[in-house]
């Protein structure tokens, strides 16, 4: 049975395509981690034309020595094994350059500009959902199909996309950017399942040497979450000292470069033996400080939000209640959202600590599991 418990219309495949397993093309992209690796043996076994990609993103050499991450020569490997395994041709496209260009660089620069990026929603809008769904347009591909947690569900008005059935495997923050010409297009096969152990069973019973693999758990370029080790790489010199002051302007000490700290942090600012907590609640590049303040200072009700996909019925031309999520580990939390000249403003009904611009802001139905799109954070108050 396809692993989306969804039962197929009838007539329709388990991919919800008018025609046979063995006539349909799947491109399922492929990390080498388990999750993509049980999406493409499954559909193999279905009977499914599949064709495996991997991508190279990265230095090849410095990543057979990273362990954890995606994309690296070790998963390019495993990703090639679990083809040999099921019988299905398996391709590698290097693209070092476009990852380089589309992701490592913004990230770089977002970091020095004292925003906070999540490169890894970057890499599916620019890389995996836009250059790689068009070559598996090429390859003449019904669909292409990832190892992501979420659901595409076929609506009154063509494909939504829906939180996973799992709210801890839930990948719908990364992914609010997906528009809906790429839904109809894609696949999310595991985004059904109720648990992670379902899927790791699955790939045990297929015999995947990828059924007990750790999940990946860093951003795959930057090795053990050094972020700071990474700019300073891309950007030579980038970690230039100044002040720490508090949000009156009032001098309290030095760091060594906006870029090691975040909005939201405590711990080693190095300016103890103050009469209250206080934590990063604002980065100013330009003037080189770090101000920090009391944990109020920290809560935003009023966001504004650049570059907005809208994945609700009709157009983002009024005020919607909704539920937005401002940071991937956050729950889901009631809001308003109203079209911007620049994009959209979004008003908490209570106060979030830690929202930072460079994050996103992704909205959801109050009632159900439906994503509505969602925005980049720009400004918070």
């Amino acid at each position: 049975m396809p692993l989306d418990p969804a039962v197929p219309t009838l007539g329709l495949n388990s991919l919800g395509l008018p025609k046979p397993p063995s006539e349909t093309r799947v491109v399922v992209a492929m990390s080498g981690g388990v999750d993509s690796s049980v999406v493409a043996a499954q559909l193999a076994e279905e009977g499914y034309d599949v064709v495996g990609v991997t991508l190279q993103l990265y230095d090849h050499g410095a990543a057979l020595a990273k362990k954890g991450a995606c994309c690296a020569g070790r998963d390019i490997h495993d990703a090639r094994r679990v083809a040999e395994t099921m019988g299905f041709p398996h391709y590698v496209l290097d693209y070092e350059t476009l990852f380089r260009q589309s992701v490592i660089d913004e990230f770089a620069d977002s970091y020095l500009a004292g925003a906070t990026p999540v490169p890894c929603i970057r890499c599916n809008e620019r890389v995996k959902f836009r250059d790689l769904l068009n070559v598996a347009k090429d390859l003449d591909a019904d669909c292409m199909a990832t190892g992501h947690y979420i659901r595409r569900e076929v609506g009154l008005l063509g494909p939504e996309l829906h939180r996973a059935a799992d709210p801890a495997r839930d990948q719908s923050y990364f992914l609010f950017s997906t528009s809906r010409e790429q839904l109809g297009y894609l696949r999310f096969p595991l985004g059904g399942l109720a648990s992670k152990a379902e899927t790791r069973a699955l790939a045990a019973r297929y015999g995947l040497p990828v059924a007990d693999k750790p999940d990946s758990q860093d951003i795959c370029f930057v090795p053990s979450g050094n972020y700071a080790a990474v700019i300073e790489k891309l950007r030579p010199g980038a970690a230039e000292p100044g002040d720490i002051v508090d949000h009156e302007g009032r001098v309290l000490g030095r760091h060594d470069g906006v870029l090691r700290y975040t909005v939201g942090q405590r711990r080693g600012l190095g300016i103890g033996g103050l009469d209250e907590p206080l934590f990063v609640v604002r980065l100013d590049a330009e003037k080189r400080q770090v101000v920090v303040g009391p944990r109020d200072l920290l809560r935003s009700r009023q966001i504004s939000l650049r570059e907005v996909n809208w994945l609700g019925d009709g157009p983002l031309d009024r005020e919607h209640d909704v539920l937005v999520r401002v940071r991937s580990t956050r729950q889901p939390v009631p809001a308003l959202v109203r079209p911007a000249p620049d994009g959209a403003e979004v008003t908490l009904l209570s106060p979030e600590e830690g929202v930072a611009p460079g994050q996103a802001c992704v909205f959801y139905a109050p009632e159900g599991t439906r994503v509505l799109g969602g925005g980049w954070i720009s400004r918070a108050s």
